[in-house]
């Protein structure tokens, strides 16, 4: 099951009690204190794993917590400190703290990334730091801190070199399977595809690249309208949007009209989208064996047009050939703004 947004407390550790002795020795009646500190509380942190695909782990266990130091003890020991609480989160994920109306406390968008998101509580004094030259017997220490803790939001927003965006039995998954090892429900009918599907495109041992297949988009999906309300926020992440175009949809609308309505749903999700570099691709060209249609659907774009057939194969391994490319060229213009 995929699931890309949950709700989970997390909590550090408290510290640890500081003690109350008193040196105890034959021949040393009055040894004076030597109550020990407590041990200071775990923190939590949230690292972003590359092995995590999903934020299943969380849906059934609301409350993580670090663990809690432990108390002092005489002869001026120490309480052991806490163990910290990793929690590996997927590479793409948001946290919002939901106490501070959903501020984003950070967005763990890089393999490796840890973050410490609740400090542990630190230990409590034990009585031998109370004692001077006034005050030889103190007999009281401090109670540990408590552990901070916070109530958040995991929200995952996938990172992909290509997106794959279009109308419901476009033919996405069908690509998708072509390209990579990726095994994505495939059926003649709407809406197969419930939740997005990641897949390794390898033309070579050094050139590879991420493609996301989508599911399908219909208009009105920026308001709730279909499936698509609830993924189009994974296509913020990827770096071009490969748009798929059925050249002869069952329901007998016009691929174009298609790609306009597409073109609006992303618009009135985010400006950002319509920023992002954009491919079209005719799929099914193997049910138009003389072209005609084909000729009539490239007349009414302005830019350059793409044609395979995902279910024989034809133009697959040219488009990614294509991609692979503007994925380089991608990669270099983002760095350049990032300088």
């Amino acid at each position: 099951m995929f699931i890309d947004e949950v709700k989970i407390t997390v909590k550090a550790g408290n510290g640890g009690r500081g003690c109350v002795s008193f040196r105890r020795e034959k021949y040393i009646p009055k040894g004076g204190p030597d109550g020990g500190d407590g041990g200071k509380g775990g923190d939590v942190y949230f690292r972003a794993a590359e092995d995590v695909d999903t934020l299943l782990d969380f849906s059934g266990r609301p409350n993580w917590d670090a663990q809690n130091g432990q108390p002092g003890s005489g002869v001026n020991r120490h309480g052991l400190n806490g163990e910290d609480l990793v929690i590996p989160v997927p590479v793409g994920t948001q946290v919002y703290d939901t106490d501070l109306e959903d501020l984003l406390l950070v967005d763990l968008n890089e393999p490796g990334m840890k973050v410490r998101i609740c400090r542990g509580g630190i230990g409590g004094r034990g009585n031998k730091t109370f004692a001077t030259s006034t005050r030889q017997t103190p007999r009281y220490a401090q109670t540990g801190r408590p552990g901070r803790v916070r109530n958040v939001r995991l929200v995952l927003k996938l990172i992909a070199d290509i997106g794959l965006v279009g109308m419901p039995n476009a033919g996405k998954s069908t690509l998708l399977s072509r390209c990579s090892q990726a095994r994505p429900r495939i059926a003649d009918y709407p809406f197969t595809t419930l939740e997005p599907m990641l897949g390794i495109i390898e033309l070579d041992e050094e050139r590879r690249f991420v493609m996301a297949d989508l599911p399908g988009l219909i208009e009105g999906a920026h308001s709730g309208a279909g499936l698509g309300i609830n993924f189009l926020k994974h296509i913020e992440r990827t770096r071009i949007i490969v748009h798929l175009l059925d050249i002869m949809p069952m329901d007998e609308s016009e691929p174009a009209d298609n790609y306009k309505k597409i073109r609006k749903e992303l618009l009135s999700y985010s400006k950002e989208l319509g920023k992002k570099k954009e491919i079209i691709v005719i799929n099914k060209i193997d049910v138009d064996p003389d072209g005609e249609i084909l000729k009539k659907i490239k007349k009414k774009f302005r830019k350059k047009v793409y044609t395979i057939s995902a279910a024989t194969g034809k133009g697959i391994r040219e488009l990614c050939e294509e991609l692979h490319k503007q994925v380089q060229r991608e990669k270099v213009e983002q760095k350049k703004e990032q300088i």
